[in-house]
C-alpha cells in the first residue's frame, strides 16, 4: 500500500494533443506534470533530494532546509518537508508571486523575501543565493538542496523520461523541455542515451535568458529561463535550443485552454509555441512529446489576467479569442 502524500509523486498521465494544431501530420503527446501533488515537475527533485539527504546523513529530524526558488521548487520542498516534519525556509524575492508565498505559507514553510534596495548591483537570483549561504552559516544543522548543482534534480528525471518512454512503446521522436535549473532536460537527456532512445532533444529557454546564449534582459515568466548559467547545464544537453518571449509563453498558455482545456503554467506556453515553431522540421507520423512543467492555477492574476497581459504588452486583449492574430500583430 502506498504511504502518504508523497507516494502520489510521479506516474503523471501522457496524453495526446488532438486540438491546438490543425491538420497536424505527427502524433503530439503532452506529459502533465501539474498532476503531482504539489501541482509542478518539482515535486520529483524536491523528495529525490531530501530522500538522498536522508540517507547520507545530511538531514535529520533536527534539520532546517533552506533553498532558493521563486515558486515550485520551493512548493515542492514545503510539501516534502511539511510531511516529513521538517522546517523549510524559503528565500523569495518581491518577483514571488503573493499566491505563491501563501502556499509556501499554508504548508509551513517560513518565507524570507530578499529586497530590491538589498541587490546591490545583483539580480535576484544571485541574492537570493547569497541569502540562502548567509543563513545556512547561521543555523547549526542547515542543509541546502541547492537545485542548480545538486545531480539528485536530474537523477529524479529519469523516471520522468521512463513513464514517456513506456508509455510510448520506445518510440520518442522529439522530446520539448522547457529549461531553468536544466534539471528536467539533464535527466531525460541522460535517461535517452542510456538506453540508446533515438530522441531528437528540443530545448525550450527564454529570451533573456543566458542559458543558450541569449542576452540577458528582463523576464516577466518565472521557472522559464535563468539569469545565471546553473551548474546542471552541459553544452550537449540539446540538438537545438528555441528561445521563447514572454508574449508566446502567454498566447501559447491561452490557445491551450482554448483547445485542449488545459489550463497551464507559463513554460507550458512556451513549450508549446517552440513545437509550433519547429512542426515543419519534424517528420510525419512520428512521435513528439512536450513536456508541460506545472498547472495554471498559479498563474492567474499574470497569464491569464487581461489586466496584467495589457500593463505589460499593451492592447492584446483579443488573445482571448484569437491568439495567433494577436501574436502576428505585435510584431507588426
Amino acid at each position: 500500500m502506498n504511504q502518504g502524500i508523497l507516494s502520489a509523486i510521479g506516474h503523471t498521465p501522457l496524453i495526446r494533443l488532438e486540438k491546438v494544431f490543425r491538420e497536424n501530420h505527427f502524433n503530439l503527446f503532452a506529459k502533465l506534470e501539474g498532476f503531482n501533488p504539489g501541482g509542478s515537475t518539482k515535486d520529483r527533485p524536491a523528495i529525490n533530494i531530501i530522500r538522498q539527504g536522508l540517507r547520507d546523513g545530511e538531514i535529520t529530524d533536527r534539520t532546517t532546509i533552506i533553498e532558493s526558488s521563486s515558486g515550485n521548487m520551493g512548493i515542492g520542498l514545503a510539501q516534502a518537508c511539511s510531511y516529513l516534519g521538517l522546517r523549510f525556509i524559503c528565500v523569495v524575492d518581491p518577483k514571488t508571486t503573493r499566491q505563491n508565498i501563501r502556499l509556501l505559507e499554508t504548508y509551513g514553510a517560513e518565507v524570507d523575501m530578499v529586497l530590491t534596495e538589498e541587490l546591490n548591483g545583483r539580480d535576484y537570483l544571485q541574492a537570493r543565493i547569497d541569502r540562502v549561504r548567509e543563513l545556512k552559516n547561521s543555523i547549526e544543522h542547515s542543509f541546502w538542496p541547492n537545485q542548480y548543482a545538486n545531480e539528485a534534480n536530474s537523477e529524479a528525471h529519469h523516471q520522468t523520461m521512463h513513464e514517456i518512454a513506456a508509455e510510448l512503446d520506445g518510440k520518442v521522436d522529439y522530446l520539448f523541455c522547457a529549461t531553468s535549473t536544466c534539471g528536467t532536460i539533464r535527466g531525460c537527456v541522460e535517461y535517452i542515451r542510456n538506453h540508446d532512445l533515438r530522441t531528437r532533444i528540443y530545448a525550450v529557454d527564454a529570451v533573456g535568458s543566458v542559458i543558450f546564449g541569449s542576452r540577458k534582459a528582463k523576464r516577466l515568466i518565472p521557472g522559464h529561463g535563468a539569469a545565471v548559467t546553473p551548474r546542471l547545464f552541459q553544452d550537449d544537453l540539446a540538438d537545438k535550443a528555441i528561445h521563447i518571449t514572454d508574449l508566446e509563453c502567454v498566447i501559447g498558455c491561452r490557445r491551450l485552454v482554448g483547445t485542449e482545456g488545459i489550463l497551464a503554467g507559463g513554460s507550458s506556453g512556451a513549450v508549446l509555441m517552440a513545437a509550433e515553431q519547429l512542426r515543419g522540421e519534424l517528420r510525419s507520423g512520428s512521435n513528439c512529446v512536450v513536456i508541460f512543467p506545472d498547472r495554471g492555477e498559479r498563474y492567474l492574476d499574470t497569464i491569464y489576467s487581461n489586466e496584467w497581459v495589457t500593463e505589460h504588452f499593451g492592447d492584446v486583449a483579443e488573445l482571448w479569442e484569437n491568439p495567433d492574430e494577436a501574436l502576428a500583430a505585435s510584431f507588426n
